[in-house]
């Protein structure tokens, strides 16, 4: 039987919303009313992302309290946490980002991403490149079996980490970063650069803490969950070296200046940010990678 949502459900939805409950709690409601949980996915992305375009960029919803209390008119529905995320209302080609115009280039509901033109000028690029490349060494995975970090075969890149604020430059790289996607600074690691060599690449993987690992209490105790990523590129390769998704078969290519931002509202694989980093095949690629948080990242 085919699930339609109705408008009085919709308005369900946002009144969960504005309520506060817990994402996770009113989704299982909805999926012991019955729901297919590729349906319920779908029906609140769309309804919220509507939702949250209609109120001002900067305002956040109500944090969640722990259990649903009410059913839907007829079914249960689940809503999504706000985001970070660009004001893309009116289809904008262009976006005030502060101190620089970003071009918004492809935009997608499933997975939520947008390829940004123009993040960076070409002497940033150049500029971040020159001051990671003395600091780097072979990058390390956050290990969620401990807490801690690990090296990891899948991942065969050279890296390091700018403290937040850490210079003029990465300073105003993050604020226009705070600013395009309407989440704060304090939100946001450090900022990582990563060198691809030839042959380097990092295998498909997402980006959020699996909350079932025994270490991913301890690794979001510094800032919650992670809900978005921007991934800024600082040169391009002769060939290879894309940014894939394979869930959705996309593959970016990497053009210097620009960036590819995705978010996800929960740690499951129904968000399809499943990404990877294909392998260069001739030259080298430099990237530099925010990622942000639900809360202060200390």
């Amino acid at each position: 039987m085919t699930q339609t949502v109705t408008p009085a459900l919709r308005d369900w939805i946002v009144a969960q919303a504005t309520a506060g409950f817990a994402p996770d709690a009113v989704l299982q409601a909805m999926l012991d009313a019955g729901w297919s949980e590729a349906v319920a996915l779908d029906a609140l992305e769309h309804t919220l992302s509507e939702h949250l375009a209609e109120r001002a960029p900067t305002q956040a919803l109500p944090q969640a309290p722990r259990q649903v209390t009410e059913a839907a008119p007829g079914r249960a529905e689940a809503f999504a946490p706000p985001l970070p995320q660009p004001d893309l209302r009116g289809a904008p080609r262009l976006l005030d980002a502060g101190d620089r115009t970003v071009e918004v280039l492809v935009s997608l509901r499933r997975p939520q991403l947008v390829l940004f033109g123009n993040l960076l000028a070409p002497e940033e690029c150049e500029a971040l490149v020159a001051a990671a490349r003395p600091r780097m060494s072979r990058s390390l995975t956050v290990e969620t079996q401990t807490g801690g970090e690990a090296l990891n075969a899948d991942r065969t890149s050279q890296g390091m980490f700018f403290r937040r604020g850490e210079s003029e430059l990465i300073a105003r790289i993050e604020a226009r970063i705070a600013r395009l996607l309407h989440w704060p600074v304090e939100h946001g690691e450090g900022l990582q650069v990563l060198q691809y060599r030839p042959g380097a690449e990092y295998k498909p993987h997402y980006d959020y803490f699996d909350p079932k690992e025994p270490g991913t209490p301890k690794i979001t105790q510094r800032g919650g969950q992670r809900v978005g990523t921007l991934v800024m590129y600082l040169n391009e390769p002769v060939r290879g070296g894309g940014t894939t998704f394979p869930d959705v078969g996309l593959e970016v290519a990497p053009q210097r200046g620009n960036a590819v931002f995705f978010a996800y509202d929960r740690p499951h694989p129904a968000t399809q940010t499943l990404h990877g980093g294909a392998p260069v095949l001739e030259g080298e690629k430099w990237v530099a990678t925010k990622w942000l948080r639900e809360r202060e990242f200390v």
